[in-house]
């Protein structure tokens, strides 16, 4: 394989730019800072609150999943993507399960 050939494949696979990474990291630092924010200055208060801080969470994973986990720039098949859904899937069952459990053990007073 010549120099030309290993350094074009290499280049295929590559990683991120540094603009990408910084415009990750900013959003990472915005999506953190807000919630702080919102929960201190208590600008939002009960049912809004949690609602408004689990759109943050989303987002934040949002941006973790795209800009550093590169999520989006796999080849075919994306097996990244089948095995986070998978995951995102078992955690759902989990939490439901759970929370239906605690629910409908209850014993009675």
């Amino acid at each position: 394989m010549s120099a030309k050939q290993a350094s074009h494949s290499h280049e295929e696979h590559g990683h991120g730019s540094l603009k990408s990474y910084t415009i990750g990291f900013v959003l990472s630092i915005v999506l953190t800072i807000a919630p702080i924010m919102i929960v201190l200055n208590k600008w939002l208060e009960g049912t809004a609150n949690v609602i408004v801080l689990m759109i943050f969470g989303v987002l934040q994973l949002a941006v973790q999943l795209l800009f550093f986990m590169h999520l989006r720039e796999e080849e075919q098949p994306r097996y990244n993507l089948i095995s986070l859904i998978m995951g995102l899937v078992i955690l759902v069952i989990i939490v439901a399960g759970s929370i239906w459990i605690m629910l409908h053990n209850m014993v009675a007073v």
